[in-house]
């Protein structure tokens, strides 16, 4: 028997307007990766059969290398959004919840950085 209210049982429980946040940048970032892809399908599409000079070129010219790192920045903020909503809804011991969103954070920054310096290291 307890003797706390219903809302004093409730609170903390119900939603905390983070869930419609994550669900619109999912969305956002969703419907920017739409012509991204496109552009970099058709782009490569183009390329088969180029050499690595005509590909280093072609990533060297401002607008693709602009155009890949809005990509590269825009998938690994999409994948940490859509994962760390699966971590949140699936895993329900809150060290091991906490730990995999620090990593997955850290994954995505990492592997996204690296994907970057790689683009800038051959457009530069």
């Amino acid at each position: 028997m307890t003797l706390r209210s219903p809302l004093g049982r409730a609170r903390g429980l119900g939603s905390a307007r983070l869930g419609a946040q994550a669900w619109w940048l999912q969305r956002i970032t969703a419907v920017a990766l739409v012509p991204l892809t496109l552009w970099l399908t058709v782009s490569v599409a183009r390329l088969t059969g180029a050499s690595h000079s005509d590909f280093t070129i072609w990533v060297a010219a401002p607008w693709n290398a602009v155009l890949m790192l809005v990509a590269i920045a825009t998938t690994f903020y999409h994948l940490k959004v859509g994962v760390d909503v699966v971590i949140e809804d699936y895993v329900h011991t809150p060290w091991i919840r906490i730990s995999l969103l620090v990593a997955t954070w850290f994954a995505a920054v990492l592997v996204g950085a690296t994907s970057a310096f790689a683009v800038l290291k051959i457009a530069l």
